[in-house]
This record gives structure tokens, sequence and C-alpha cells, in this order.
């Protein structure tokens, strides 16, 4: 063993010797640099950073390692630190390192104005066995190669690597085992086991190097802008706050939005901001987010954050009317609609009619395309955002929902006016000079206040609905006309026009010749009626009583007096008593009578009956009377 030492220092010696590279301190340039000290200052993303040739620690003895400063702001003229503290200036980018110059230990370098770099730890041995890791502060998602190695590279077999004592196992007769990629959990102590295929080595294990496994960026964060219990319809910003290791250039991060475990923006995006314009209450959930290192396969969730959407009370219900004011005529259009000021959904709306709790239409928006007298009253609407129960005409919310009702409009439903027509309060139409005379207009339809116009041949003459004339005279003669209007508003009249009629006015000599003659007229058919009862009746007595006679002279005729020529008169009574002549019929004579002397034709025979006046004797039962031919 001691053979074994003496060869190494031996050879220690020997690389010492023949080292003509290492880079000593400028003795021009004070310790303390003209440059501002900034040991304490971390690493900007601007900042410089350190490689090394060969990329390992710790490195044999007799070897050396090359450190290049590269970054924006870095020159010839370099600025190293040595475990904190300034070490000394260089005239390029590179610093040789060895045991001795200026030793091992962790290096930093800066240009001017700029900040210092991560650390490089350099460190040196003289076992027959190391572990070789890179030098350089290691963050999440890199590459950890481990390298089991033997001094002056001689073969080592039976390789194992162990991570805090555990093996981590490798490939099999291989002195190289890679760890990808790293995780925080990866930092730690390292060793290696191997046989050194030399004589004085045998089965060696490695010193202890420690791991460090930085983050490539924090833990996400995520922040809510605003309220945790924001109101329906109200933005909300949630912001993924993650920051990048100082030790690397910041890697490309993509976010990614979870409510609850389902994506809410759909994938990964460059933004680390969610923004929703106008939440509802299916925005309620838990939010996370996620940090994504696509290069390094590095991916980090944010603690959940509870965000609880609350509906917004409904309030300012108002309704409005088309026309405006709710003043329609019969038959018109009528629009009713409802919206709110405040209140988030699902909004819906029912309308009511003179405090009535059963709804007359659902929606936003009542529509009669054709009014009718009927429906005049008070309407209202209201509003809820969710379900509502109606008790004694009042909308009241349940389940949490809340509703409102808008101001009462009254609908007015004008009828127009018509069958306008006039009555007098005379049936004549003529009207004698000297009486009074008054008109009434009367309409069949038409919603009060009517007013009345009169018109005399064309000429407005009166308003109002009775037209007085007062004492009538000639000048009222014409014809009359009565007009009926009334309003809706100020912009629509209607009118209805009644038939004329005409009033004729009579002097008043004229009206009592009138009523002379028709007197006149009267007593004429009066006479006449008379006289025609007269001659029925005489003609009625006259055929009973010709009945009569003919009766009686079929018992007992009497012979009649002859006389010549035309005149021909009744016998005389017997004895001088008292007759009366009640019929006297002629008779054709038979044929072949032949004519008299003066060749005229014979007369006809006469038949008379003789009655016993009603001065003579009394009428005897035995006084019958029949015709005698």
């Amino acid at each position: 063993m001691a053979l074994a030492t003496a060869l190494l220092l031996w050879a220690h010696a020997l690389s010492l010797a023949g080292d003509t590279s290492l880079l000593v301190p400028n003795p021009a340039v004070p310790t303390h640099s003209r440059w501002p000290r900034q040991a304490g200052v971390p690493s900007h993303p601007r900042d410089p950073q350190i490689t090394a040739d060969p990329p390992w620690t710790p490195v044999f003895l007799p070897e050396k390692v090359t450190l290049s400063c590269q970054g924006p702001g870095v020159s010839d003229r370099t600025l190293w630190h040595l475990g904190g503290r300034f070490w000394g200036e260089t005239g390029s980018s590179h610093l040789r390192v060895t045991e001795n110059h200026p030793g091992g230990g962790s290096f930093q370098c800066r240009g001017p104005g700029t900040g210092l770099s991560p650390p490089v730890t350099i460190s040196f041995s003289n076992d027959w066995l190391v572990l070789q890791v890179p030098p350089w502060v290691l963050l999440e998602g890199d590459t950890l190669p481990l390298r089991c190695r033997a001094w002056k590279d001689i073969g080592v077999t039976h390789v194992r690597f162990f991570h805090e004592q555990q093996p981590l196992g490798g490939p099999s007769g291989g002195s190289q085992l890679t760890v990808s990629p790293l995780g925080l959990g990866h930092g730690g102590r390292y060793h290696c086991q191997g046989s050194v295929e030399h004589l004085l080595a045998g089965r060696q294990r490695s010193r202890t190097v420690t791991v460090t496994v930085r983050e490539l960026f924090s833990l996400p964060l995520l922040h809510l802008e605003g309220p945790a219990e924001p109101p329906e319809g109200s933005p909300l910003l949630l912001r993924c706050l993650s920051h990048p290791s100082p030790l690397r250039p910041p890697p490309h991060l993509q976010y990614i939005f979870y409510r609850g475990e389902v994506m809410v923006m759909g994938g990964p995006q460059d933004s680390p901001q969610l923004r929703l314009p106008r939440v509802a209450l299916a925005h309620s959930g838990n939010y996370s987010c996620e940090v994504r290192a696509e290069l390094a396969r590095v991916r980090k969730r944010s603690v959940a954050v509870t965000v609880t959407v609350r509906r917004v009370p409904v309030s300012g219900v108002t309704l409005v009317a088309q026309p405006p004011g709710g003043q329609v005529a019969e038959g018109d259009r009528l629009v009713l609609s409802c919206s709110v000021a405040a209140g988030t959904g699902p909004l819906s709306f029912s309308w009511h009619r003179d405090g009535s709790a059963t709804p007359l239409a659902t929606g936003p928006r009542y529509e009669l395309r054709t009014v009718r007298h009927q429906d005049s009253g008070h309407y209202h609407c209201a509003a809820t955002n969710g379900a509502t129960a109606a008790t004694n005409g009042a909308t009241t919310a349940t389940n949490g929902a809340t509703a409102a009702t808008s101001k009462t409009l009254r609908v007015t439903v004008l009828v127009p006016v018509a069958g306008a027509t006039i009555t007098m309060t005379r049936t004549e139409p003529s009207v004698p000079v000297g009486e009074k005379l008054n008109l009434s207009c009367s309409v069949r339809a038409g919603t009060a206040p009517v007013t009345f116009t009169w018109l005399r041949d064309g000429q407005k003459l009166g308003w109002g609905p009775v037209l007085s004339l007062g004492t009538v005279g000639l000048s009222h003669a014409g014809t009359y006309h009565c007009v009926a209007t009334n309003h809706l508003g100020t912009q629509r009249v209607f009118k209805a026009r009644s038939p004329a009629v005409t009033v004729a006015v009579t002097p008043r000599g004229q009206r009592q010749q009138q009523r002379g003659t028709a007197v006149a007229v009267g007593v004429s058919v009066s006479l006449v009626l008379l006289l025609l009862l007269g001659v029925t009746v005489t003609w009625h007595l006259r055929y009973r009583r010709r009945t009569a006679a003919g009766e009686s002279r079929g018992r007992d005729p009497p012979a009649p007096p002859e006389h010549e020529g035309d005149q021909r008169d009744p016998p005389a009574p017997p004895g001088g008593e008292e007759v009366l002549y009640t019929h006297v019929v002629a008779t054709e004579r038979g044929v072949g009578t032949p004519p008299n002397r003066a060749g005229t034709p014979p007369e006809s025979p006469v038949t008379y009956a003789v009655l016993p006046g009603p001065h003579a004797r009394p009428r005897v039962t035995s006084d019958t009377y029949e015709n005698v031919a």
C-alpha cells in the first residue's frame, strides 16, 4: 500500500511540473478589482454562464480543467470569483484550473455591467475510483450522467451506482449511468463501486458526491383577481404565477387551466392568464393551473382555488309598451316588453293583469295583435332567475332565486265613435214659426269623452249633444248634421257623421189655412160617408119591402087602371084610404104580341102593389099579399 501511495505522489508531481498553461492572478490588478464587487447578486437570465472542459467533477490530481465564461456583456477582460470572493481578472474569457492554481472550489465569472454567473464546482481526487458528475448545478428536466472512473482510466468492472445508499443498477459491465429527466427528488448523495483492474487496487468504492437539483421553474401559484364569490355576469381573471430558475435562460413555458379535472381553455397556451368575460353559475368550481416545459418534460400543478359564482338578485324590472303609454284603439296592435336592470339567470318572465296570480303569458314579450275593448286594464310583468311560486297575487322565488315585478301600466283601449244619429222633440219635420225645437245627437258606440259638433247646411252651428233652437223662425229651416268625435292622445281623432235631418219651417197663417183645409176635407169625407150609409140603409129597406109586396100580389092583385100614353099613375086607393106603393114591376109581353095601331111597340104591363098606409084601418091578420104576374 505504501508503494502505491508513493507512485501516485510521484505521478502527481510530474503532472504539476509539466503544466505550463495555468493562469495566475495578474499582479497589476488589485485584489479588490476596478469593478464593483457583486458576489451576492443573484444570476439574471442575461448573466454569463460557465462551461467546463472536461465537464466533470471531481477530476484526478494530474488533470486540469478549462473554464469558459460565456454570455452577453462578456469581453476579453473577465472577473473571476472563487468561493463567493473575488479572485482575479484574466485577459480572456478562459481560466485553467488545477489543484493548486487556483485550486478547487466554486467558481463564478462576470463581465463589465453583468451579474455573476451560476457557480461551477471543481474538485480534485487522488483515489483509485471516483464518481464523476457535471460540475454545475442541475435543474429539473436535465440529464444526469454518472461516470465511475478509475485512476488513469484503468479498466473498471462490476460497476454499481448508489443514490442515498440505494442501488440504482446500471448496464452490465458498463461504467456510466444516465438519470433522466431529473426531478427534485434526484438530488442527494451518490457513489459507485467497482473492481479496478490494477494489481494494487482491487474492489473499490468511490467517495460520495452531492448532486444538487434545482427547480427549472417554481411551483405555480394560481392567483384569483377579485372576490372568490363573484356575481354572475362579472369578469373572472386567474393568473398562474411561476418563476423560472435564475441559473439558466428561461425555458419556454406553457400553461393549462383546469376546473376540476377538465381543461378550461381546451389545451396548453402561452399566456399565464385565464380570462372569463362573464361568469355564470356553471363556472363555479375548483380551479388549478399546470405549467409545462415540454423540452425538459417538466410539469407542475398548482393548488386548487375555489370559485363560487353567486346569482345577482333581480332588480329594476321595467315594462315598456308600444304604442307608448299603452293607449290604443280597438283593433290596433299592442306590444308589451319586460326587461331587468340587474339579475342573472336563467331569467324567466310572466305577465299579469289586474293583480291576477294566473299569468296571461310567459316570456319577455307579450303581444296582442288585435286589441279588444275588454283588454283594457292594469298590466305588470314579473321577472325571476329561478323557480317561483305565486301566492295571493305575489310572486315569490324559491331555491335561492330572486324575483321582482314592474310598475303597473294602465292599458286603455279606446272604442272609436260610430252610429251617430239625430232625434227631434217633434215627430213632424215641418215646424211652425214660433214653436220651440230641440235636436239631440247620440252615438251607438264610442269611448267617452265624446264631443259633438252641429252643422246646418254644412256650416258649423254649435257644440254639445243637444242643439236648442229655441223659438223657431224661418231662418232655422235647413239640413242638419251632427259630427261625433273622440280622441286617442293628441294624434289620432275618430269621427262619425249622422244622417241628414231636414227641418222645414212654415208661417203661422199658412198653418191655420192648412188646418182649415184639413177640417173641410174631414167634414166632406164624413158627409160622403153618411150619405153612403143612408143610401145603403134605404136600399136595404126598399129591398125588403119589394120582397114583401111581391108576395102580397100573388094572393090578391088589384086591377091596375089603363091610361093612354106614356104616363101611368097608380090607381086611387079604394074608399079613399091611405096607401103606400111599395113595388112597381115592368114585364115584357110575350112573343107574337102585335104592335098597336100607331105602330109603336106595345107598353109593358105594370104591376102595382097597393098596401094600406100607416094611417089606414088597422091591419088584420088576413091581409096577406103576394106578387101578381
